[in-house]
């Protein structure tokens, strides 16, 4: 008899970080919890992603507060993810920084780190698998799924025994971006599970409406685990609703139970919680967008772009700035279409349009063609690693990123203790990765925090003044808008 398969929910990370920007609020979450816990999900993600970005820059949660306050109400596993040697940032950290950071977060009750690099560089895991295991906890090996020709069904399965010979427990197909098609998904599981022993999770999104028949296809090939969310934090560009997969699987022989009530009262709950965050939720997130398979790119990818190009005077454009992404994406090596490759891959390829082919070459850009961001799953353009060469006035690199950096630690704690901030491993750890955003936190942190869903004050229209970029972060671009002589800054987050 064919084992069921089993849930894990995402409704309090992927959901709303997919749907209404990550903007739940701890306080949001705590009615939900018992719920959720005595459902017997496979585990719930409840942390990484944006979540550690958007609690501290927005909500006023320091980030080990709300892992704290879930912890405490549940006894399900918690799981989060975790971009390898990024962390949960942009940038590459040294190992030691790395290890200090899951060391920590299990010491918070983090059972499952799921990790993944944007390149499929198993070299950039290595460090954050090993560190996972030493904590005791399970490291998940992530398989980023993509498209290009040296993106086989065999590649990807001897990126999975790789992954399993260097210590995971566990495997995560993840689709990022929504576009693995059912039978594509069945080959990969199937050829996955004749080749290792351990269990595999399948995780997509419904973006390009392929989701439920993708998870049905990838069940029938014998998956262990798929990520499900709940309405109205499902579906669109979030994972397929729970519900609803248990109605597509009735009657299956590997059909799960979970209680039907209980659901009902979630989604009732997490109405209340989509409405109260309606200034960051949007239609278009919820509804199938097909333009992604045409462009073979992530949902929020398209929607962002079409807001830039808009900005950049290039709606023109639009079409000859999507057909120029393959075009990039083979010179820089085939790299994967996620965060943040999908962004460097998206500004290049706007750049050669606007600027002629390779005039203009983004650092991040730059980086990936030298070798700064890891090893390219195709070789990079030759040519195109000389001009970024030239360029840049940098050498290209074969080694592991991170073998350049030197231990930052001490350098962290000491940092920490100028501003006479704590000098623990967990403001250690955030303040490698959101010096300013901590900064800030510790300014503001006893003031109240702003409304779930903020309501602009009505004002007459105005002519605005133009808008000019001051780009602080990695993670948000934020402008200066003049309003009735009055300035205001605005972040336009990628989600």
């Amino acid at each position: 008899m064919s084992k069921p398969v089993i849930f894990n929910n995402t409704v309090l990370r992927d959901g709303h970080q997919s749907l209404a920007a990550t903007r739940m609020r701890t306080e949001q979450m705590l009615p939900a919890l018992e719920a959720l816990d005595n459902l017997g999900f496979g585990c719930l993600e409840t942390w990484g992603g944006a979540t550690i970005d958007a609690g501290l820059r927005f909500l006023k949660e320091f980030p080990f507060d709300r892992l704290d306050a879930i912890r405490a109400k549940t006894k399900s596993k918690h799981m989060m993810l975790l971009r390898g040697q990024n962390i949960v940032q942009y940038a590459h950290f040294p190992d030691d920084i790395v290890e200090t950071f899951i060391k920590t977060s299990a010491k918070h009750g983090m059972d499952i780190f799921r990790i993944f690099d944007a390149l499929n560089d198993p070299r950039n895991m290595q460090t954050a698998i090993k560190a996972a295991k030493e904590a005791g906890k399970e490291a998940q090996g992530v398989i980023c799924y993509t498209t290009s020709p040296v993106h086989t069904t065999e590649a990807f399965v001897k990126l999975g025994q790789e992954l399993e010979e260097s210590g995971c427990a566990s495997l995560c197909l993840k689709d990022m971006a929504g576009l693995v098609p059912p039978q594509q998904a069945y080959d990969i599981i199937k050829g996955l599970k004749d080749r290792v022993k351990i269990p595999i999770v399948l995780h997509t999104h419904e973006t390009a409406g392929l989701g439920a028949t993708t998870y049905y296809a990838g069940i029938e090939a014998g998956v262990d685990y798929v990520d499900t969310s709940i309405i109205p934090f499902a579906n669109g560009t979030g994972q397929p609703d729970t519900a609803r997969m248990l109605s597509m699987l009735e009657n299956h022989p590997r059909c799960p139970k979970y209680d039907l009530d209980a659901l009902q009262f979630l989604r009732e709950h997490f109405t209340k919680v989509y409405e109260e965050l309606s200034d960051f939720t949007s239609f278009s997130n919820e509804r199938v967008d097909s333009d992604a398979l045409k462009y073979q790119v992530p949902g929020g990818m398209l929607s962002n772009f079409r807001n830039q190009l808009k900005e950049q005077g290039m709606e023109d454009k639009f079409e000859d700035v999507f057909k120029e992404i393959p075009v990039v994406r083979e010179a820089l090596g085939w790299i994967p279409l996620v965060t943040p490759t999908s962004q460097i891959v998206g500004v290049q390829a706007m750049l050669n349009v606007k600027f002629g082919r390779w005039k203009n070459f983004s650092p991040q850009a730059t980086d990936i063609a030298l070798g700064y961001y890891g090893r390219t799953p195709a070789p990079v353009n030759p040519e195109v690693q000389k001009i970024a060469a030239q360029k840049s006035g940098k050498d290209p690199i074969t080694v592991r990123p991170a073998d350049l950096k030197d231990p930052g630690m001490d350098d962290l704690r000491k940092a920490l203790a100028v501003k006479d901030m704590p000098t623990d491993d967990e403001h250690c750890v955030i303040q490698a990765m959101f010096p300013q955003e901590l900064d800030a936190y510790y300014k503001t942190k006893d003031q109240p925090a702003a409304a779930a869903a903020p309501k602009p004050a009505a004002a007459a229209p105005a002519k605005a003044g133009p808008a000019e970029s001051v780009t602080l972060s990695d993670s948000a671009r934020h402008y200066n808008i003049a309003v009735q002589g009055k300035k205001y800054t605005v972040a336009v987050e990628e989600v």
